[in-house]
Formats: structure tokens, sequence, C-alpha cells
């Protein structure tokens, strides 16, 4: 992931987390100022539930103030702008196992045809023909990896993290669905 914008002279993202993790109130501000918007749009895109978009917002910038200082940052190949997105999908997820666990789906919601997410109709605008039809038979596992991976442009951690899975599982579901696709295609 790269960095969000900022204005010349100003610190990074990174910076801005260790200045967070000493208390810097003010680099916390400019962190979630610069961040925010991109992250809640992310969000939405992965839950269309406003609710659960602000609950997960507020969670991961209180998770972001209290843990600054475990941020390990470049040192070990990271960045803040990725390790934000880490709690915040690792947040997203918690909060879609408290809604499922606390929440049945009315009976009505089954008669009526769930509509595509959004990212499916985008993937299908975009990716037509042969292309088109052989991602959508992929399995539904392999398919969430490869849009995790591939139109989110998240890591391997970070898809892992986002779907819950193992980064082994993330790593043997692309390859699998790369295999798939090249069959399909050949």
């Amino acid at each position: 992931m790269r960095s969000v914008r900022k204005a010349a002279g100003e610190p990074d993202e990174e910076r801005l987390v260790r200045l967070v993790a000493k208390g810097d109130r003010a680099a916390f501000d400019e962190l979630y100022r610069r961040t925010a918007p991109w992250l809640a749009v992310r969000l939405r895109r992965r839950c269309a539930d406003e609710q659960i978009v602000a609950e997960v917002m507020q969670e991961t910038y209180l998770a972001v103030w209290r843990a600054a200082g475990a941020f390990a940052g470049a040192a070990v190949g990271g960045t803040a702008v990725g390790w934000l997105w880490t709690i915040a999908a690792r947040r997203l997820v918690d909060a879609f196992r408290r809604r499922a666990h606390h929440a049945e789906p009315p009976p009505a919601a089954a008669a009526h045809p769930v509509a595509p997410a959004a990212e499916e109709e985008a993937l299908a605008a975009t990716v037509g023909g042969d292309v088109g039809d052989a991602l959508r038979r992929l399995a539904p596992e392999l398919r969430a990896v490869l849009q995790a991976m591939v139109l989110d442009g998240l890591t391997v951690r970070e898809t892992s993290v986002l779907l819950g899975v193992p980064e082994g599982t993330v790593k043997t579901r692309a390859r699998r669905a790369r295999t798939e696709m090249r069959r399909a295609l050949a």
C-alpha cells in the first residue's frame, strides 16, 4: 500500500504513528485527517451498513491510539497505511462475526434475491468476455482472494486478515485461482 497524499515537508504516516506512540495528539489528528476518508471508502467497499463502518472506524482509531507503540513499520516491510488497514479489516471481521452471532436474518430476506455487491458489479463491468466468465466460474473463496489481492491491491497478510484465513491459505487459494484461470482461458 502506498502512502496517503501529504503536503511537501509534512511527516509521512509512519512518522505520524511514531509520534502518536509518544502521545502526540496533533500527530493523531493529522493521521486521522489523512487516512480516515480513504479508510472509510475501503470499508464501505466491504460493508454497506454505515453503522458498522462508523463503529469499525472508531474502533480502528482507538486501537491506533492505544497500540501505536507496537507498530513495527518498515523494519518488517510494513507501512503505516497497511498497518492501519490491517487493524480496520480485523475490526470489520469482528463486527461481522458479532452481527452474525447476535442476529438471525428475517424470513422475508431469504425470499428476495441478494443484489450483487458493488465489487461484483464493477468486476462484471470491467472484466468481460472469457476472462469475466472464467472469474465468475471460480469458487467464491478463490474469487474473494483474487478480488482482495488484485482489485484491492492487498498483500497476502492483509488479505489473510480481511478474509479471516491463514496466510498460507491465501497463498494456496491465489495459486489455485491463477491455475484455474489459466486452464479456463487456454
